[in-house]
């Protein structure tokens, strides 16, 4: 289900891709403990749905599951966690709430800083995010 809901989410189908999306967390919540981190990813791949549609409460709200349990299953510099927080950040930078973007942005890059190698892609994407946040906040020499 997880897969459809990833083709569909890919062919920009996003109201198929959450029914399937729901089908496999329904699945999941049965059979897996409640903070197992297959249910972050779903609950993750169910927010960014929401995110693209622009239904940021929604969101946040799927956000905000897959965070607590990645919070509760995961050690506190893996790099899933830094996702969740960067998916987070961009819903924010997404409603124009550019500081609460800064703030989640901040824990990927610490997150990030600690946990993966220091020329590793992800690095540079979550500075770019920040750069552009700074941007569009108008600061250009912290963009820079």
């Amino acid at each position: 289900y997880t897969n459809i809901g990833s083709v569909y989410d890919d062919r920009g189908e996003y109201d198929k891709a959450l029914e399937y999306y729901e089908k496999a967390l329904n699945i999941e919540m049965k059979s897996l403990p409640p903070y197992h981190p297959s249910l972050a990813t779903t609950y993750s791949n169910i927010g960014s749905v929401y995110n693209r549609k622009g239904e940021y409460d929604k969101a946040l709200e799927y956000y905000e599951k897959a965070l607590n349990i990645d919070m509760k299953s995961l050690p506190p510099y893996h790099p899933s966690l830094a996702t969740t927080y960067s998916n987070i950040g961009s819903v924010y930078d997404d409603r124009g709430e550019f500081d609460k973007a800064l703030e989640y942005y901040g824990q990927a890059l610490e997150i990030r800083m600690k946990s993966l190698p220091l020329y590793h892609p992800s690095l540079a994407t979550t500075y770019s995010n920040i750069g552009l946040v700074y941007n569009q906040k108008g600061e250009y020499d912290k963009a820079l």
